[in-house]
């Protein structure tokens, strides 16, 4: 199995994000009920894949040590980020996954999709992420490839909003 690219693994799971690197948060609400649908999307990898990213996993399901390859992008311009899942939750509460990077990634770091119901009831998205870069158009990006990073985890939060308000299809 490859090896992480990074120290601190699993640092998503609790919120507390290492001092030096480079943050994400990002937390929408989603629809009233949507828990179950959300959680199932995000760790099904159908959140990834209906926001235009391909996916392949050594799983359908994200669980600890699955294998991910992100791919962003067309033809030859096309991103491969592969990553490996350091923790997973599936509860009446919470439900998500945190992957580290492996070598091959364009950055270092963590990045976790959390569904969260809270107390009230209300329905959360949560993108929590750390990260350097690790190639050197990651490095010459500079300030755009923060930009991008956080656009991303808007465009996911955005994307299971969308999930979460269509009708499921009749069994």
């Amino acid at each position: 199995m490859p090896e992480l690219t990074y120290p601190h693994p699993g640092a998503t799971r609790a919120g507390e994000l290492p001092a030096g690197w480079r943050h994400v948060r990002h937390r929408v609400p989603l629809p009233a009920g949507s828990f179950d649908a959300a959680g199932a999307a995000v760790l099904g990898w159908r959140l990834h894949r209906a926001a235009g990213i391909r996916i392949d996993a050594t799983a359908p399901r994200a669980a600890p040590g699955v294998t991910v390859v992100s791919r962003l992008g067309v033809g030859p311009l096309r991103l491969a980020a592969p990553c490996q899942v350091v923790w997973a939750v599936d509860d009446d509460r919470r439900a998500g996954f945190g992957y580290g990077t492996l070598p091959g990634h364009p950055a270092r770091g963590e990045e976790a999709f959390v569904v969260e119901r809270d107390d009230s009831g209300a329905v959360w998205f949560e993108v929590r992420a750390f990260s350097r870069p690790d190639r050197w158009f990651m490095r010459a990006a500079g300030p755009a490839g923060r930009a991008f990073q956080r656009g991303y985890a808007w465009w996911l939060g955005r994307t299971l909003r969308r999930l979460c308000a269509r009708p499921a299809a009749p069994a």
